[in-house]
């Protein structure tokens, strides 16, 4: 995250930026207490908000402002240290990265190179989804928006002062309104628009914005302003230790880090917590923030990568040290000497700027039309690889996802005028429901697909990130009772995950299965299957077939909430795939059969994995 030092130079809001930026770090690191360090982007947004404007605005007034000066001091402030990173990601991924992980490095470095990459996570993952641990440019996606907004603010900035020079403070209120309002309207859905874009993003760099312009009073009373610092410390601190990926962010929640923010660049100066900021040691983090931010993520993903395991507590903190250690060379002989004018006057930082971009441009290029790029690989590891193909054909097809009320009518197998049997769940069920419908047109009979993502078949279940989940479920109750043909509902769900136990999902399935025996219908329940490490068709193809699984022991106390329920629900008639019997074996659990992985990446079936499971179902 980069920002241009005002002309009085404030020690504390170099602090704020060590504030910022070593939750994000320690987040990333996977060091517990920080699950909620994200926010620190959201400071970093409002810290750089209030010193870019302040500067444009200044230089406007004073009649003094080029479009052209201004970029020339954005190009020496970031793309330095980013080409040089970029490049690092483009190197490091074709080295290490299995074919199917690599072919999204080119287009994400290219995005980055063009300040595009928000926009292109946006119609690719999700920061919190599992692609999201082997992208190493998914950071990116902040410079992004900070680029996109300054190439809107000087231009919009421009215009007013010609135009409406007395409506500045009350254009710019509007605007920062309606991007508020813009991302908590957006704020449940998960499209990841209110996380990536810049509409909804906006209004935290203009909360700077606006109290660069000075629309914020002073605050005479020292208390008051000991008050408002230490209340700011003690927001952020419950944010990053209380926020986690369950919760629904950005929107009402980015208030707490947007608002403290504020307060701290407000009235930190005088204060204790301005004291505090200002010393030497965050003050020195903070002038190696934007370094730090580039270098450590790409630096844990190529890390877990070879790992292919979760972070011990000695891999983050030596990836915390490294990083430090890294940023800081970054910031001594990257980022220093190309602000010199001296050493680089502004022909040649045009030059150098515009160079390194169309390389770093043309090498994602190469990247992308080499594709995955096999023939680095044996035979025998690209056979394991290819299994992250190993999906429903029909998955983005059949699956209802959680921004709108879309529910797709799939129906596999044959004789589709009379369904027989219905599979109802999560995004757990969709390859299951496949190999149903396979076997459902072997007998010349129908199934139909229902499922939506992280929305189990649980009546009631109602999640903060999608809250539509609760009217899909009702709708999907009240097509079984509308669809006389359908007597056999099976029900499939990701039961280990954590919001699922923390929910009481089980209770919720005991109310399901009540309502469905209760429309006269057999009910069929799908066991959880456990999560693993990393992908497992990547952990397959770099560890072989001795990799290290997910401990049979971790999977069944996970799920121990769930199973406890068997007997109660199979004395109901309830027909129970008890996967535990599958998938564990010894001491660990299973990811392989007959040569074929079990799953497509971390926790979902594949196809192989599907059929196994079916055939274990009690009267197979």
């Amino acid at each position: 995250m980069a920002t241009t030092l005002p002309p009085h130079y404030r020690p504390d809001i170099d602090g704020l930026r060590a504030l910022a930026v070593l939750p994000v770090l320690l987040y990333h690191a996977g060091l517990p207490g920080f699950s909620g360090g994200y926010i620190g982007v959201d400071i970093f947004f409002v810290i750089s908000g209030f010193l870019i404007t302040g500067i444009i605005v200044r230089e406007i007034d004073a009649d003094t402002f080029s479009i052209l000066d201004f970029y020339e001091r954005r190009a020496r402030r970031i793309l330095p240290a980013l080409l040089a990173m970029i490049a690092f990601v483009l190197i490091g991924a074709s080295w290490l990265f299995l074919p199917s992980d690599l072919e999204s490095v080119g287009p994400s470095a290219l995005a980055a190179v063009l300040f595009m990459a928000n926009v292109w996570l946006f119609t690719e993952t999700g920061y919190f989804q599992a692609d999201a641990e082997v992208t190493p440019l998914l950071h990116t996606w902040s410079l992004g928006v900070e680029e996109q907004f300054y190439i809107a603010v000087p231009i919009g900035l421009l215009l007013i002062a010609r135009f409406m020079p007395k409506r500045r403070v009350a254009l710019l209120v509007l605007a920062t309104l309606a991007s508020f309002v813009w991302a908590v309207a957006k704020q449940a859905d998960s499209d990841g628009f209110a996380f990536y874009m810049l509409p909804t993003r906006a209004w935290e760099l203009l909360a700077g914005s606006l109290l660069a312009l000075g629309i914020v009073p002073q605050v005479k009373r020292q208390w008051v302003a000991e008050a408002l610092c230490a209340g700011a410390l003690a927001l952020i601190a419950f944010a990053v230790v209380t926020y986690d990926k369950a919760t629904v962010f950005p929107g009402i929640t980015a208030l707490a880090p947007v608002l403290a923010a504020v307060a701290l660049i407000h009235c930190a100066p005088g204060t204790s917590a301005g004291r505090l900021l200002s010393l030497k040691e965050p003050v020195a983090i903070g002038l190696i923030s934007y370094s730090l931010y580039l270098w450590h993520w790409p630096l844990i993903v190529f890390w877990r990568y070879i790992l292919s395991d979760k972070l011990t507590l000695v891999d983050s903190l030596g990836l915390i040290a490294v990083s430090l250690a890294i940023a800081w060379a970054s910031w001594r002989f990257i980022e220093q000497p190309f602000r010199s004018k001296a050493r680089f006057p502004t022909p040649r930082i045009w030059r150098w700027s515009l160079g390194g971009m169309g390389l770093a441009a043309a090498a994602a290029l190469i990247l992308m039309f080499q594709g995955g790029w096999e023939s680095r690989f044996e035979p025998g590891t690209l056979r394991y690889a290819k299994a992250s193909e190993d999906h429903s054909p029909l998955r983005s097809e059949c699956i209802a996802d959680r921004v709108g009320d879309h529910s797709p009518a799939c129906t596999l197998g044959s004789g589709s005028d009379a369904p027989t049997a219905m599979l109802w769940g999560d995004s757990h069920g969709v390859e299951i429901a496949y190999v149903l419908g396979e076997q459902a047109s072997a007998r010349g009979e129908a199934l139909v697909q229902r499922t939506r993502g992280s929305c189990p078949p649980a009546i009631g279940y109602d999640p903060a990130r999608d809250p539509r989940c609760i009217a899909f479920n009702q709708n999907v109750l009240e097509e079984i009772a509308a669809t006389p043909s359908l007597q056999t509902v099976y029900l499939a769900g990701y039961w280990e995950q954590g919001p699922y136990r923390s929910a009481g999902v089980d209770k919720l399935i005991d109310k399901t299965i009540t309502a469905i025996q209760a429309l006269g219908r057999e009910v069929v329940l799908v066991g959880p299957v456990p999560t693993q490490p990393v992908a497992v068709p990547r952990l397959l193809a770099l560890h072989g077939e001795e990799a290290d699984t997910t401990s049979a022991a971790r999977f069944l106390r996970r799920i121990g909430y769930f199973t406890q329920r068997y007997p109660e629900w199979r004395a109901r008639g309830v027909t129970i795939i008890d996967t535990r019997d599958i998938f564990i074996k010894g001491e660990r659990t299973v990811i392989l059969a007959g040569g074929r992985p079990l799953y497509y990446d971390d926790n979902h079936l594949s196809l192989a994995g599907a059929r196994r499971l079916l055939e274990h179902m009690p009267g197979s």
